[in-house]
């Protein structure tokens, strides 16, 4: 199930159940995961893509080990907020996904995550080589908990 909105999102959330956050890019997906009680965004991995098939069976095993409960996708809009052909092969890779697994999944505005990603990578003196290794998936654990900071406000306002 795609929830278009966070709020839709949420309502269909199992208790004590993490959360994955994933970077889609062209060439790589990264993954992170939250604890269980939606408090914390942990970059995971970076899922080197192949094609579809391959690429949404190494995601499935990663969120049946982590038992993860929902998906947060990085959705690429552009700066002035419009949807642009990254947004569209974001969708399109939510829709082929969804069909595959019974967890809900949302979308989260990316912008700028990768340039924060960057940013804390350089302020923790981190080497080009090791930040081209894991961008994708610390970029994944800004949109996660960008996304589990609007749950927890949801939750607080209830």
């Amino acid at each position: 199930m795609i929830c278009e909105e966070i709020e839709a999102f949420a309502a269909t959330l199992t208790p004590m159940r993490a959360l994955a956050g994933l970077d889609l890019g062209a060439a790589t997906i990264g993954v992170a995961i939250s604890d269980r009680l939606l408090s914390s965004a942990t970059p995971l991995e970076t899922i080197r893509r192949k094609k579809f098939g391959v690429d949404a069976e190494k995601l499935l095993q990663i969120l049946a080990d982590k038992e993860a409960g929902g998906i947060v996708l990085g959705l690429p809009r552009n700066m002035d907020g419009t949807e642009g052909p990254r947004c569209q092969s974001t969708r399109a890779f939510a829709r082929n996904l969804e069909r595959l697994t019974e967890l809900p999944i949302t979308f989260w505005d990316e912008r700028l995550s990768t340039v924060a990603a960057e940013r804390a990578l350089l302020e923790a003196d981190t080497s080009r080589k090791r930040r081209a290794e894991v961008i994708d998936h610390v970029a994944a654990g800004f949109i996660l908990q960008g996304a589990l900071d609007r749950l927890r406000h949801l939750r607080e306002r209830a």
